[in-house]
């Protein structure tokens, strides 16, 4: 123990201490901060799942494109389907029912088809005119 306090009395090896400090400290913030350390390690490690996140979504896709391609190529039904639904297609002696998703918690509007009405003005061909008001 005597030994190991004599050896830092001497300036060259509290030089040589100083210098060991100061490298290893240079050495931790090039890790920690430098080009490639740990930071930009976190920073490429997200970006790289990010892409794979987007290239799985990419892959499904294509998947799926490649499925209708091959129904689109080898099977009828997928070339009825896309006439009938895209193009809006019926086949003969079809009779075509197009069903409303509308609401039915209206209250409908009925309208008099047999009332004489003047579209311009939206008033009744019946109806009273207001009487001329004589002022004295």
């Amino acid at each position: 123990m005597l030994f190991m306090l004599n050896v830092f009395d001497s300036v060259a090896s509290k030089l040589l201490l100083g210098l060991a400090i100061v490298l290893i400290a240079g050495f931790q913030y090039l890790f920690w901060f430098g080009e490639g350390g740990y930071h930009d390690h976190q920073q490429l490690t997200q970006k790289i799942q990010q892409q794979t996140e987007i290239n799985d979504e990419l892959k499904e896709r294509n998947r799926v494109l490649a499925a209708e391609v091959y129904d689109l190529k080898n099977g009828v039904e997928a070339i009825e389907e896309h006439a009938r639904l895209d193009l809006g297609l019926v086949k003969p002696r079809e009779t075509f029912v197009q069903m409303s998703t509308i609401s039915t918690q209206y209250k409908p509007i009925y309208i008099d088809p047999n009332a004489k009405a003047d579209l311009r003005t939206n008033e009744d061909d019946n109806a009273i005119p207001p009487e001329p008001v004589n002022e004295q």
